[in-house]
């Protein structure tokens, strides 16, 4: 499912698929167009962590668009909504946040929040 939100709706790259059948996980890399690189793990049970950084689930991934506007429609159109564009009271940077459509997983991972920054615009 995140595959699909990743890949479909914001058009990254699929790297590399592998399933490690040792620890029954996914693991996906996909590539922005810069070449930057994202991993996806997915566990069915993941394994208990002793501190929170290491805890499953992503809080938000911050992603640069060169045109705002035009991307906050382009996700509507496919059915991706947008909250409310804001600006950063100490950047002055406009942005807004999307949901990631699909869950994670089916065992009740969060879901991904996505800001979509335009460093080009200042307000």
């Amino acid at each position: 499912r995140s595959k699909r939100f990743y890949v479909d709706v914001l058009g990254l790259r699929v790297v590399r698929e592998v399933y490690r059948e040792a620890r029954r996980s996914h693991k996906l890399d996909l590539a922005l167009a810069d070449g930057v690189q994202i991993e996806l793990f997915s566990f069915p049970d993941p394994p208990p962590r002793p501190t929170r950084p290491e805890a499953c689930g992503l809080r938000h991934l911050a992603l640069r668009v060169a045109d705002l506007d035009a991307e906050v429609a382009r996700l509507a159109a496919l059915g991706v909504p947008a909250e409310a564009v804001r600006v950063d009271e100490f950047t002055g940077r406009r942005f807004t946040f999307v949901r990631n459509s699909f869950p994670f997983s089916e065992h009740g991972s969060k879901i991904l929040q996505i800001p979509l920054k335009n460093h080009h615009d200042k307000g």
